[in-house]
């Protein structure tokens, strides 16, 4: 059967979104702005809350055939390309979407992928079935203490028992959601004696097994939307192995593609975005001086310099297939327009952002200002991502590197 081409389709989209939410409103004033925390720092209470409106809204988008529209049919997407892509998150624009929380962006956007790309037949039935409908949640257990930028230099290790069962044991950190999480995706190394990359494994890992502990870490800004993982002595059965042994660091490089796209391209207004500074500037009677029209010029230019970037790649390179480097754009130019967004946002309120003046849409942008450095870490450290670009795709010389031998034969290990 044909597909529908996106305008026809775009269509039906609009006319089915229309049944399920709101229509979206502009923030006519700073009183209205949209949620200006890069990161969530809600209650646990009001953080369960909000994740059953977003899952309420995700499985009503998966039952109706709009989930994982890139995703090929018989891995349990919808075989559409990524021209549909853009135009449903065109007319989703149009609607108040309940704000994704990390955990559900990990879930839907990067785990459920893994899985569906590198799983089972079991696994694409009974896990990412449930985690693109989140009827199950998932977090993604990859950096560690001494792991963060160099991924690959992980020391969490699982070894295979007697009976086909893996022992993991080991510490990870700076992990989303891990307290309301039911699985998460692990990075183990299972074969230190091979160079580093090829030594890695996947799995699936069940956050109420025995072994498993979940603490929060306490943020700046507030907060607790990140967690320690610790792992002592858990058991995994085999079948929760997630591509062959060894090929892990393959399954990590791919689910990072998927963030650094969904990073630089999510739907919610992560922390505030041009049309808030706008309306910020605006209520401080500040849009007729010059060098605040200038400033605002800049912010909005580079925006819209983003916008066209993240379609360049989801048509280039999201169609059917996986996120190449090119992935590393948009989660560069994504960082670097909220930094200076808050930048923009502090110059115009001075001193107004130091304390709570009861004046709406002020004090508040002090979340979005605390918030905006770690969004320069995750998914990919800046640092990181202009070395992708840099070496995968301007082709420039690869830094050198002395880390070829064995990962068992590295100094440290």
């Amino acid at each position: 059967m044909s597909q529908p081409g996106p305008d026809a389709w775009r269509t039906q989209v609009r006319q089915w979104l229309a049944t399920v939410l709101e229509p979206a409103r502009a923030p006519e004033s700073a009183g209205e702005a949209a949620d200006l925390a890069v990161f969530h720092n809600l209650p646990e209470d009001e953080e369960r809350l909000l994740l059953e409106r977003c899952r309420a809204y995700q499985r009503a988008r998966f039952d109706a055939g709009y989930q994982a529209l890139t995703l090929p049919a018989d891995k349990g997407g919808a075989g559409l390309t990524a021209a549909h892509v853009a135009a449903f998150a065109e007319e989703e624009s149009a609607f108040e979407v309940p704000p994704a929380t990390e955990l559900i962006s990990v879930t839907v956007r990067l785990v459920a992928m893994a899985v569906s790309l590198f799983g089972t037949a079991e696994q694409l039935h009974y896990h990412a079935r449930a985690f693109l409908r989140t009827d199950l949640l998932a977090c993604q257990l990859f950096s560690e203490p001494g792991a963060g930028s160099d991924l690959a230099a992980l020391r969490t290790r699982a070894r295979q028992a007697d009976g086909g069962e893996w022992v993991i044991d080991g510490q990870k950190v700076w992990t989303s959601g891990a307290q309301f999480a039911d699985y998460g995706l692990l990075l183990a190394r299972t074969d230190p004696d091979v160079v580093k990359q090829a030594g890695i494994t996947a799995f699936l890992v069940p956050m109420d097994a025995p072994g498993v502990e979940v603490r929060p870490i306490r943020q700046m800004s507030g907060g607790a939307s990140f967690n320690e993982v610790f792992l002592s002595g858990v058991r995994v059965p085999d079948r929760l192995r997630v591509g062959r042994p060894g090929q892990g660091w393959e399954v990590a490089t791919t689910t990072l593609a998927f963030e650094r796209t969904a990073s630089g391209s999510g739907s919610r207004r992560k922390g505030g975005a041009f049309p808030d500074v706008l309306a910020l500037a605006r209520s401080l009677g500040r849009t007729s001086d010059p060098l605040v029209r200038q400033r605002l010029a800049d912010l909005y230019v580079r925006a819209a310099l983003r916008a066209a970037t993240v379609d360049r790649v989801a048509r280039t390179s999201a169609a059917g297939g996986r996120p190449g480097p090119e992935a590393s754009l948009t989660k560069l130019m994504a960082s670097d327009l909220l930094t200076r967004t808050g930048q923009v946002a502090a110059e115009l309120m001075g001193a107004r952002i130091s304390a709570d003046t009861g004046e709406p849409g002020t004090f508040a942008w002090t979340q979005h200002l605390l918030g905006a450095p770690g969004y320069r870490l995750a998914g990919g450290t800046d640092q990181i991502q202009r070395n992708l670009i840099g070496e995968r795709v301007l082709k420039l010389p690869p830094e050198p590197r002395a880390d070829r031998a064995p990962f068992s034969q590295l100094p440290g290990n």
